[in-house]
C-alpha cells in the first residue's frame, strides 16, 4: 500500500495502536520489500513505513553517498537525512501516525543515526543493526531520553569495533538511553539480533 510521496515506500497499517510506527531503513542494495517481514516479526500489530533510499551505487539504493567503504559523503548525509525526515512527516500526515521509531540496517542504520542528531524530532527511537558514525563531528543534539538500540557484529569486516563505541557514546552524551550490544557475529544479520530487537521494542 503505497501513496504518492517523496520517496518510494511501502506502508503497511498498524493493527495494534499501542505500538508506535516502524520506519524501515533498508542496507545497501535492499528496497521498500527487504525490513517489512523482519518489521512485522519484531513488531507485531507495528505500522510499518518502508522508504527506499534513493541514491544508486552502482545500481544499488543507499540512502547517501559514500567516497569509499566507511567512508561517508558527509555533505550528501546531511542533505539526505533532512531529505529523509521531511519524507516521515509527510508520512506520518498521509497515514496517520505518531512518531516513529527506526529500524535500520548497515546503511539504514547510518542514515537513522544521522536523522537523531539533525533531525531528532523526526524519531521517537531507533534501534541499528551494524551502525557506524555517520558524521565525524555532529552537531549538538538534545535526544531527551530516547531510546537507542545498537547492535554490533564482533567479526564485522565492515563496522570498526572503535566507530560503533564511538557512535554509542555521542549519542548517549546527546541525552539518549543507549543499550549497545556486541554479538558474536558478522555484519550480516542474525536471529539473535531478531530476538534482541524485538524484546527491545516491547520494553520502549
Amino acid at each position: 500500500m503505497t501513496t504518492e510521496l517523496s520517496f518510494t515506500h511501502r506502508f503497511e497499517p498498524g493493527a495494534d495502536p499501542a505500538r508506535p510506527p516502524l520506519l524501515l531503513l533498508h542496507g545497501t542494495g535492499g528496497d521498500e520489500d527487504d525490513l517489512v517481514p523482519l518489521g512485522r516479526t519484531v513488531a507485531p500489530g507495528a505500522a510499518l513505513i518502508s522508504p527506499r533510499g534513493k541514491v544508486l551505487e552502482n545500481g544499488m539504493p543507499r540512502f547517501f553517498r559514500r567516497l569509499a567503504e566507511g567512508v561517508f559523503d558527509e555533505a550528501d548525509v546531511r542533505r539526505r537525512a533532512q531529505e529523509l525526515a521531511d519524507f516521515i512527516a509527510e508520512a506520518r500526515g498521509a497515514y496517520g501516525l505518531g512518531a516513529p521509531i527506526a529500524l535500520g540496517f548497515s546503511n539504514g542504520a547510518n542514515i537513522a543515526a544521522a536523522l537523531l542528531f539533525l533531525r531528532p524530532e523526526a524519531l521517537a527511537g531507533a534501534a541499528l543493526i551494524r551502525a557506524m558514525a555517520p558524521l565525524s563531528e555532529p552537531p549538538a543534539a538534545e535526544l531527551g531520553g530516547k531510546p537507542v538500540l545498537i547492535l554490533s557484529g564482533a567479526m564485522d569486516p565492515i563496522v570498526p569495533a572503535a566507530n560503533a563505541a564511538r557512535l554509542a557514546a555521542t549519542l548517549e552524551r546527546a541525552g539518549a538511553r543507549v543499550r549497545h550490544e556486541t554479538l558474536p557475529t558478522g555484519h550480516g544479520l542474525s536471529q539473535a539480533d531478531v530476538n534482541i530487537v524485538h524484546d527491545w521494542l516491547k520494553s520502549v
